[in-house]
């Protein structure tokens, strides 16, 4: 079921869009599309020459007009002329349907669905017409001798007539002109006329200027041979002073050319030694140059480039120490750097550390030192102990009377002041810059310390 839906469906989608292609009409070249119906802004009609439009179904219809020329033949008949004259004008009109805008709307309005028998009807009409009224407005010389006028006003006429109904001309063709009266016959009668009396007219006078210039033609050669005559001996005469003038001058010239080449032998002699010497003393001096240039290459050039490696060398030098001073500079900034952040840890470290001890104190400071105290004590007897034990004594000889002083015996005082030699605890936090509790001190009189004797 759902295939016969679809099917069903595409069969609608087709018959669409051929219904869409097929109302999309394309115009020819050698047409005019004419829209009519619904067209909106167009007016009557809507007219397309060379493209395509589409055509609404319902809404409009469409129609095409023929561009192919007509030929209309126009033999126009007793015809007045501006001189009262009736003249026959056989003329052919070569007509089309313009494809200008304006022009095509006209032809849309006027000759749409006509045939073509019925649109050479209509322009017939108007040609004869429009003939007429340029005949009578010319006289018979101007159109018969002046046909570019009499074309123009024709042209101007009947196209201006013809525009109306979307027509245009295309060309015009005028064959003989005749009248009834035989006027322009006549006219032709007396041109041929005018023309043979011309030619006779020139014959005669050209018969009359060939005798007369013969007989001055004979004149003049009877003159001419005499003067020829005479120009013959004087040119005789004229010619061999010439070759004598022209010998006396040849040997001059030869004289004065071989003195001429003579010194140029000379001259040219002369500045050929010249040139030679002037080339030895250029290639002395080239070869001289080549020296000096050969010298600067093998020694000063050397000596330069010597010069320049030792520069370069002394800045590479120079260039490594800075960069090893650098480095070793960022070194010890680096473990300086690195020792004072350690040292501030530490110390930032002891102060939190002293601060949360005061803080268990309930901020009594000096119960936190007691507390600190009581937490070193170990230490510092054991540091007092460890004063004493690394003495070596290798041996000790007391010498004891069996006396005593104030109850002590020499064994006893020598032990005491021994003991004594060890540094107090308080003078341990004395030295500390602290004070030692009042409980852990202890009075000692100095007539108590008894003196004591080492014997090794």
């Amino acid at each position: 079921m759902e295939i016969y839906v679809i099917l069903i469906v595409v069969a609608i989608v087709f018959i669409t869009i051929s219904a869409i292609l097929k109302r999309y009409k394309r115009c020819p070249s050698d047409k005019i599309l004419v829209i009519y119906g619904k067209t909106g802004r167009h007016g009557s009609a809507k007219c397309v020459h060379g493209g395509a439009a589409f055509i609404w179904p319902v809404f409009q219809n469409y129609a095409f007009l023929d561009l192919t020329p007509i030929s209309i033949e126009c033999n126009l008949t007793n015809a007045l002329s501006k001189q009262n004259i009736r003249v026959d004008v056989p003329c052919r009109f070569t007509v089309g349907i313009s494809t200008e805008p304006e022009n095509m709307t006209n032809a849309a309005e006027r000759l749409l669905g006509l045939t073509t028998g019925a649109i050479q009807g209509i322009a017939t009409d108007i040609l004869f017409g429009q003939l007429r009224l340029v005949i009578a407005t010319m006289d018979i010389e101007e159109i018969n001798s002046d046909r570019d006028k009499f074309l123009a006003n024709v042209s101007t006429n009947v196209e201006a007539e013809l525009r109306k109904i979307g027509l245009k001309l295309i060309n015009v063709n005028v064959t003989d002109i005749r009248d009834e009266s035989g006027y322009i016959e006549a006219l032709g009668k007396e041109a041929a006329a005018k023309a043979i009396n011309d030619a006779k007219k020139s014959v005669a006078e050209q018969n009359r200027f060939g005798e007369t210039g013969k007989a001055n033609a004979d004149k003049d050669t009877r003159v001419n041979v005499a003067a020829a005559d005479a120009d013959a001996v004087k040119g005789e005469n004229n010619a061999k002073i010439e070759i004598a003038n022209s010998d006396a001058l040849r040997r001059q010239k030869t004289a004065e050319a071989d003195r001429i080449a003579v010194a140029a032998e000379k001259v040219q002699a002369a500045k050929a030694l010249e040139e030679a010497y002037q080339s030895e003393r250029d290639a002395e001096l080239a070869r001289a140059e080549r020296e000096k240039a050969t010298q600067q290459a093998n020694v000063v050039v050397a000596a330069q480039i010597e010069k320049e490696k030792a520069i370069i060398d002394a800045e590479a030098e120079a260039e490594q120490i800075r960069r090893k001073a650098k480095g070793e500079a960022d070194a010890i900034y680096a473990k300086m750097d690195a020792q004072a952040r350690g040292v501030f840890e530490i110390l930032t470290k002891q102060a939190q550390g002293f601060n949360q001890l005061v803080g268990a104190a309930e901020g009594d400071a000096q119960k936190a030192v007691l507390m600190m105290i009581a937490d070193k004590l170990p230490e510092l007897v054991k540091t007092q102990v460890e004063a004493v034990k690394g003495i070596n004594i290798d041996k000790v000889t007391v010498w004891d009377g069996g006396s005593s002083v104030n109850g002590k015996t020499a064994t006893s005082n020598f032990i005491s002041g021994m003991m004594q030699s060890v540094p107090p605890l308080n003078d341990l936090f004395k030295m500390a810059g602290m004070e030692l509790p009042d409980y852990l001190k202890k009075d000692a009189k100095p007539e108590d310390q008894p003196a004591a004797k080492e014997e090794k």
